[in-house]
């Protein structure tokens, strides 16, 4: 019998979720790239316990339809890139649709838009 053997999906995406979010600074970092992406000029972060609690994060972006919201937590759903070629010119802090899929994949994850 083989001792190697391929992953199950769901312990390959936390594996994966734990390359982007470390620790709970590592999520506020990812939330506020998403913010400053989004055009937002009024952030704000709050915090409960060391993020162990809560963390949530409020601004006044561009936001996004709730057909983008369902797919903005898929591993790889993105607005910033269709193609290879669009990794050479990238003008954003987020492109790779990695960050929402990590931190819902590894948290009590709650999304509202406006």
């Amino acid at each position: 019998m083989a001792t190697i053997h391929v992953l199950d999906e769901t312990t390959i995406n936390k594996i994966a979720a734990g390359e982007v979010v470390e620790r709970p600074a590592s999520v506020i970092k990812e939330l506020i790239e998403n913010s400053i992406d989004a055009s937002a000029t009024n952030i704000e972060v709050e915090i409960g316990e060391g993020g162990v609690a809560y963390m949530r994060i409020t601004d006044n972006g561009i936001g996004m339809t709730e057909e983008d919201a369902r797919l903005a937590i898929l591993r790889h759903a993105t607005s910033k890139i269709q193609q290879v070629e669009d990794l050479f010119d990238i003008a954003s802090l987020g492109f790779r649709g990695e960050a929402l899929a990590s931190i819902a994949s590894v948290s009590h994850f709650s999304l509202t838009i406006v």
